[in-house]
């Protein structure tokens, strides 16, 4: 069963968080907040944040400037996941993904089922990978921002959570980039 080998000892990522919004300055942010304290409090580093509109290019464009800077491990967006015309978050990871992570919306699904029921269904929560960076899409709940941080990420993203985790095959992500 899952847990965490306090022999290891804890690896800190770099961690980026774009909230994408028409609306939300950084002030009004309490997604992107509720993500900054617990990346905070897990002993992570905040490498980067930003807000940017609900447009598909500029949203791939944001994190595609992340997965090409050295110093972010993980990108976290939050907001645009659902299913109106506005929400263009999920496209746009879609287009820089190299490999798309598919449990991750299926478990985001069943934590949000836990709590909101049949509503679960309106999140198109996403993960992947690019450059040997991982991309996450959240919901822009603060709700959602905190089930997917407490029911997936934090241990994902914790080198000492067995049996494995994401943070132990970072440095084999970009591998087919390095082959001859």
């Amino acid at each position: 069963m899952s847990r965490i080998d306090e022999t290891l000892d804890f690896l800190s990522v770099r961690i980026a968080v774009l909230t994408v919004s028409d609306t939300r300055s950084l002030a009004e942010d309490r997604s992107g907040e509720v993500l900054v304290e617990r990346i905070s409090r897990a002993g992570h580093i905040l490498a980067d944040r930003q807000i940017v509109r609900d447009e598909r290019s500029r949203i791939a464009d944001q994190l595609r400037g992340w997965v090409a800077d050295p110093e972010i491990d993980v990108v976290i967006s939050t907001g645009g996941t659902g299913l109106t015309g506005r929400d263009v978050t999920v496209e746009a990871h879609r287009d820089v993904y190299e490999k798309e992570i598919e449990a991750f919306g299926t478990v985001f699904t069943l934590i949000s089922m836990e709590k909101i029921g049949t509503s679960a269904v309106q999140s198109r929560a996403t993960g992947g990978v690019a450059g040997g960076t991982y991309l996450f899409a959240l919901p822009g709940s603060p709700g959602a921002c905190k089930d997917a941080w407490d029911g997936i990420l934090e241990k994902q993203l914790d080198y000492r959570h067995r049996p494995c985790n994401f943070v132990e095959i970072m440095p084999r992500l970009d591998e087919h980039l390095r082959r001859k």
